[in-house]
């Protein structure tokens, strides 16, 4: 079998152009815009993101999530509150979030605090869930280590038993988290790599846009 060379993978990009004099002052404004566009595009799952976060001793870890609700306020995303993301973001809550629109040649990075929702906004979003992602919350203690699949199996088995024709409740240590951005960058592919690159960075109650070179 022939090998493909790896340094030799391109392609070039929609050649979308990113611009100062068109970009909105609000970021969430064109977050919003190109999310409509990717969803438009029916891209698969457009709302997944990567979260990364830090551990205690400096290591960096990531992982792909899917944003649940976006407001004026920031970046939602729901998980277990043992999980290993939970953890690190307890003791170290910046974080970074990355969306990917392939297709569209477009990147979005997300910089800021992440802080737990209310509650209320957990239990509503809870209630929403298909029955087996409710259950699948009890049953898997997300990132840590199991013998085998039917262990997971069998908790899943027994709570469809449990909560056969019932509600099933929020377990307590699942739940959102919201990021709030000090900074985004709106990252356009064009031809030859001459990419736009655009970071909106918080000042007091407004934003400042500056240009980054790719």
């Amino acid at each position: 079998m022939k090998k493909t060379s790896i340094a030799k993978l391109d392609r070039q990009y929609p050649n979308h152009e990113l611009l100062e004099k068109t970009a909105p002052k609000n970021p969430f404004h064109l977050f919003h815009h190109w999310f409509a566009q990717a969803a438009k595009a029916h891209l698969l799952d457009p709302h997944a993101m990567a979260v990364s976060t830090v551990s205690s001793t400096g290591t960096v870890s990531s992982r792909m999530v899917l944003l649940k609700a976006l407001d004026p306020k920031g970046f939602v995303f729901f998980t277990n509150y043992q999980s290993r993301k939970s953890r690190e973001l307890g003791h170290h809550p910046r974080t970074s979030l990355l969306f990917y629109w392939h297709q569209l040649g477009r990147q979005v990075r997300v910089e800021g605090r992440a802080v737990k929702v209310s509650t209320k906004e957990s239990d509503d979003y809870f209630a929403t869930r298909p029955h087996g992602s409710q259950l699948s919350a009890w049953a898997s203690h997300q990132s840590t280590v199991v013998k085998d699949r039917q262990v997971l199996d069998n908790r899943m088995a027994e709570l469809e038993e449990k909560y056969k024709d019932k509600k099933v409740p929020r377990p307590p240590y699942w739940g959102g988290y919201r990021v709030l951005p000090d900074a985004i960058e709106f990252w356009s592919g064009r031809r030859n790599r001459l990419h736009d690159r655009l970071l909106y960075r918080k000042k007091g109650g407004s934003w400042k846009i500056e240009r980054l070179a790719p």
